[in-house]
């Protein structure tokens, strides 16, 4: 397999596996267009493997890292009368209440990625718990593709109330001090968009390139936001001006970093969309940030 290096990638490439990523097209037209890029010694099998996530080699925050403390619990689902499962993590150390936030994952349900980020929160200083959506229909399968099909048979409005829902149990937990934010990436920045809208307690809502919400419930924010946009993200960044107008028409406290010449999905690092450099400000704008508002 020939060593594949990402400046070799054309934009068109990431772009259309933004397409597979969100459902825009299935996996037959996406290997089948992918084919135009297998030149000078690229397969199609050898740019999907470059293309697809690489978990065993990404993880920060190991599971067993002796800095935090992690479990799964399980809280009432709003819908159904189920539960959702979480995984619920926090500072091994922690001395005194903390500040909660909720991590809330892609549309492919809560894979090792997403459990990073929620030990990556905790180990920040605050208690973060990162539901799995997919839990009604047995949770995450173990592959993205797997978990993408799955999440596409539930309702979203159904998902952002689960979500809502982890709000809640963090609020009840006595290790919390009831300031609670909430962070999340793709699907998960427009849940996060939507339960500002929804919350009028949250206390931070930081969206990574997430959809934005309709102009006519931009007046219910009441949380602080901050926003991380990909600068080569068209289609996301299409929603951006009148999301801006909107908040600026209402007076809501925002700040927006659009980041120039990343794609979607930069601060995934187990993808070759991800940039570190990017990644790494981002995160902490959101840890400084989460770190103000949640004291």
């Amino acid at each position: 397999m020939p060593d594949i290096k990402k400046e070799d990638i054309k934009q068109e490439v990431f772009d259309l596996y933004d397409d597979y990523a969100h459902n825009r097209v299935d996996r037959r037209e996406f290997m089948q267009k992918l084919s135009l890029y297998a030149v000078g010694g690229m397969t199609v099998s050898s740019l999907m493997s470059f293309l697809m996530p690489d978990y065993e080699g990404a993880i920060q925050v190991k599971a067993n890292d002796p800095r935090v403390k992690s479990e799964y619990i399980n809280y009432p689902s709003p819908k159904g009368g189920g539960t959702i499962k979480a995984l619920l993590s926090m500072p091994a150390d922690a001395k005194g209440k903390l500040g909660g936030v909720v991590v809330v994952h892609e549309n492919r349900g809560l894979n090792p990625h997403i459990e990073d980020m929620g030990r990556r929160a905790a180990l920040a200083g605050f208690i973060s718990i990162a539901p799995d959506a997919l839990t009604p229909l047995g949770g995450y399968p173990g592959t993205d593709d797997e978990g993408r099909a799955m999440q596409s048979k539930r309702d979203r409005n159904e998902m952002l109330e689960d979500f809502i829902a982890a709000y809640d149990y963090l609020k009840s937990d006595s290790n919390c001090n009831g300031k609670i934010g909430a962070v999340g990436f793709c699907f998960g920045g427009w849940i996060v968009n939507m339960m500002a809208v929804r919350i009028p307690t949250l206390s931070a809502a930081v969206p990574f390139y997430g959809g934005q919400p309709a102009a006519e419930d931009v007046p219910k924010i009441q949380a602080p936001l901050l926003l991380h946009y990909a600068g080569l993200d068209t289609r996301v960044n299409e929603g951006w001006p009148a999301y801006e107008a909107a908040l600026r028409a209402n007076n809501k406290k925002y700040t927006v970093y659009i980041y120039p010449n990343v794609n979607h999905g930069f601060n995934n690092d187990t993808t070759p969309r991800y940039d570190k450099a990017a990644a790494d400000l981002a995160w902490q704008r959101t840890i400084d940030f989460f770190k103000e508002e949640l004291k």
